[in-house]
């Protein structure tokens, strides 16, 4: 008896820890709507780049494949996660091509195709595995890299911020919803004894407290600047 209670109290935890992770990650879904509204009123996407939507996207799908019952178990706050996210994603990137120059948009839908190729790709090949661990360990680790790659991005963010000793590039709220999801991942897959779920997303959560560490640092500093400037200043 005693046995279910903890199993019980296990799955609770799991998914209140993957319904907060899924809430975090639509607070980082949401945050390209300013860039894009400005797309939308200036009909151009000016110098914005459409590569990191393209990549989203391919992550999401790949995640979402893994989240399925056909690759992994009781996965369920993964597939919406992602299915979320990919809808996101692709908004954005339709978007992206309909305000475009004709030489982005080219590349951009080719793009789109190729993530698609490759995605199918995955689900076809995986789908030819007939044992079941063999085919978790393959989109698993695909997962699990498409992830971490992800995560080691704001590693540029990070270098410019101590470069420019500036939080300008890193705003405050992003990088705490980047950890607060991260950390629900990470202990949604630590209840899901998931390594593909809890690896990735350890390495997302110590990234987080790095950048939330270093905006608390050069934040401060900048106010002590600001401080040191005399409140009156004489013309005399």
């Amino acid at each position: 008896m005693d046995v279910f209670a903890f199993n019980g109290s296990l799955s609770m935890c799991k998914d209140v820890a993957g319904i907060a992770g899924n809430i975090f990650a639509f607070g980082l879904f949401v945050s390209p709507m300013p860039t894009f509204r400005r797309i939308m009123r200036n009909k151009s996407t000016e110098q914005f780049s459409g590569l990191p939507y393209i990549y989203a996207f391919l992550n999401c799908l790949i995640c979402l494949w893994y989240g399925t019952p056909f690759i992994s178990h009781s996965n369920v706050m993964l597939m919406t996660v992602n299915s979320v996210g990919a809808t996101f994603q692709l908004f954005y990137i339709i978007i992206f091509i309909m305000h475009t120059d004709k030489k982005n948009k080219s590349k951009m839908l080719g793009l789109l195709l190729v993530v698609f190729a490759v995605v199918g790709v995955i689900v076809a090949g995986s789908l030819q595995i007939p044992d079941m661990f063999t085919r978790w360990y393959f989109v698993g680790f695909l997962s699990c890299g498409s992830l971490v790659s992800m995560f080691a991005s704001p590693l540029f963010v990070i270098n410019l911020v101590i470069k420019t000793k500036s939080v300008e590039f890193m705003p405050f709220y992003l990088s705490l919803s980047t950890f607060l999801m991260s950390a629900s991942f990470l202990l949604y897959g630590l209840f899901n004894y998931d390594a593909f779920v809890y690896t990735p997303n350890g390495i997302g959560t110590i990234l987080g407290i790095v950048q939330l560490c270093l905006y608390c640092y050069y934040h401060r500093n900048s106010l002590a600047e600001e401080t040191k400037e005399p409140l009156i200043v004489s013309y005399v």
